[in-house]
């Protein structure tokens, strides 16, 4: 079983594809994260952002253990990610690994849960279920907040809006598997919800519709 959480930044789309994943014990790949990775290897060896050939290449060097380095969820590395994720080079370069992922989930589980930009759409158009994540620009820009103060993190509050405007009209606009809700996806506004709400709904209409 596949099921695909694609969404906006900061919509909550993560913690909740972690919460379905860990529900029915199936396996989680948050795609973003490979995207991190190579924007943060591409700047650590000093390569062009914008370069799509070089930024393909190294694509395929890519190991799992970069995944887990913790420097990769700074609001920095989300937006190294968030360019080199436009290039059409880059995602073929990482399409092969994702959809294996989801078809082969390790650990001999029965079901893959990925989230991302472009799940239901490119990745795994035949997924099970299909989730877009929304929530207000005002209101994850909140959840921003409120997360770097709780790792006391100094922070501008009108630059993390501008920042997340941005994002988006990136992840929309981009030529190569722009974000958007696949055409049988389920839109959940998450935007006056709490996790635990937001899994709930998503729980009930896995079991309705899977």
């Amino acid at each position: 079983m596949i099921i695909a959480i694609d969404g906006q930044a900061g919509s909550g789309k993560g913690t909740l594809a972690k919460g379905i994943a860990k529900y029915f014990n199936f396996a989680y790949l948050d795609t973003g994260i490979i995207y991190r990775a190579l924007g943060y290897k591409a700047i650590q060896k000093n390569i062009d952002l914008h370069d799509e050939g070089a930024l393909a290449e190294l694509a395929k060097s890519l190991d799992e253990k970069e995944f887990k380095n913790s420097v990769l969820r700074s609001e920095e590395v989300a937006n190294y990610a968030s360019i080199v994720s436009q290039y059409g080079k880059v995602r073929e370069a990482l399409l092969d690994y994702q959809r294996h992922f989801a078809e082969n989930p390790p650990d001999g589980v029965k079901g893959a849960v990925l989230d991302g930009r472009d799940i239901g759409t490119t990745i795994c158009p035949e997924a099970n279920v299909k989730i877009f994540v929304i929530a207000s620009v005002e209101e994850r820009a909140r959840r921003r907040i409120r997360d770097l103060q709780i790792r006391e993190i100094s922070h501008d509050a009108d630059q993390i809006l501008a920042e997340i405007k941005e994002r988006d009209s990136r992840d929309a606009g981009r030529a190569e598997s722009p974000m958007k809700a696949a055409a049988d996806a389920w839109i959940l506004d998450t935007t006056n919800m709490d996790i635990n709400e937001v899994l709930l709904a998503a729980l009930n209409y896995i079991q309705q519709n899977a």
